[in-house]
């Protein structure tokens, strides 16, 4: 009995250490294929044959996160209090995107600011969403990824594989573009298979004058404790502030996982267990800066559930918008009511004039 057990405390044993082995050796490995962005990296803009240069005061803007194709209103999210990891089918992901381009036709913005695009993910079948984009719109891109990783391990089944991204979309000439990495708030080892937020900036030309119209494409953090929102906000009001002190038009657009001032009023937090975004005021802007978003339509719901208008549970936020530079004027601003069919959020359509 006694070499019984020994035995079996040596098979025991032996089974712990070679879990243990696997889970250093897991580590390891994501630790050494960790994405480590430079702080700021030159984008190659891709698609440009039939861009034009730009002139005029007038600009539109369509700033979308799209969910990777894959949150629309039949998804719910783990992250969020739901269930699912995986929340669409290939058919269903390709659908959405087909609607999504279909909207990007439809506006015509001047500019078309997406988040959460992917590349070669197993959440998206491995389908190269960015290229998708630009030939079916015809648009010129700028690509810059804020999340890239091997295997994500976590929940279960884990997400797996992820390369995901923001996407600048528009018919003008860029003269050049830029990933600017923003602080991250995680570290070793959940750095690893986590974001590296960052802002992908986009400078064109304007025909006639030595300013530069810089296009921002934003998506800050979402699941930290808000110092990393907090710290990302702060370094975008710099870059910000100190195009306009160049004399350029400035324009930053996206998902700041933050609602605008008026937006708790429009859609108060039902569940605060639940994902709660940060809060923007109207006085951490600048001198003369002005924020540009609608209280009228939410920009996004909490994936808690699939989308149910009728349900108690659905919670609605304001957290997709634009920062505009004292010499940009809002001329419209508006939410488009999807009705969260192909994401999690609904576009928001911006039209300005350069003063």
């Amino acid at each position: 009995m006694k070499k019984a057990f020994k035995i079996t405390g040596i098979v025991l044993g032996v089974l712990l250490l070679a879990v243990v082995l696997i889970l250093v050796g897991f580590i390891a490995f994501l630790s050494i294929r960790e994405y480590k962005p430079d702080d700021v990296e030159p984008i190659q803009v891709q698609n440009t044959e039939n861009t034009s240069a730009f002139s005029g005061d007038t600009v539109t803007v369509l700033s979308f996160n799209t969910g990777y194709a894959g949150l629309g209103d039949n998804a719910d999210f783990f992250m969020d209090g739901g269930e699912n990891v995986k929340s669409t089918d290939e058919a269903r992901m390709q659908a959405n995107m087909d609607e999504i381009i279909a909207l990007i036709r439809e506006t015509g913005a001047d500019f078309n600011l997406l988040q959460e695009v992917d590349q070669n993910s197993s959440r998206t079948y491995h389908t190269d969403q960015t290229q998708q984009y630009m030939s079916q719109s015809g648009l010129a891109g700028a690509y810059a990824l804020n999340y890239s990783c091997p295997f994500v391990p976590y929940p279960l089944p884990p997400i797996g594989q992820v390369n995901s991204g923001i996407l600048t979309l528009t018919d003008y000439a860029i003269s050049s573009a830029e990933r600017i990495s923003l602080p991250c708030p995680f570290s070793w080892p959940v750095s690893t298979a986590n974001l590296k937020r960052c802002l992908l900036v986009t400078r064109v030309p304007i025909a006639d004058s030595d300013k530069e119209l810089v296009m921002v494409n934003l998506h800050l953090e979402a699941y930290d404790d808000g110092a990393g929102k907090a710290a990302q906000t702060e370094m975008l009001f710099s870059i910000l502030q100190n195009e306009y002190e160049k004399g350029n038009y400035v324009i930053a657009g996206g998902d700041f996982n933050q609602t605008f001032p008026g937006g708790l009023e429009a859609y108060p937090t039902l569940e605060t267990t639940a994902w709660v975004p940060g809060v923007l005021e109207d006085s951490v802007l600048p001198e003369g800066w002005r924020f540009a978003y609608d209280t009228q339509t939410p920009s996004c719901r909490l994936l808690n559930q699939p989308y149910d208008p009728e349900s108690p549970l659905t919670q609605y936020y304001i957290i997709d918008g634009y920062i505009l530079s004292p010499n940009v004027e809002a001329v419209r601003v508006e939410t488009l009511d999807l009705d969260f069919q192909a994401a999690d959020h609904n576009p928001v359509y911006l039209e300005v004039k350069l003063k």
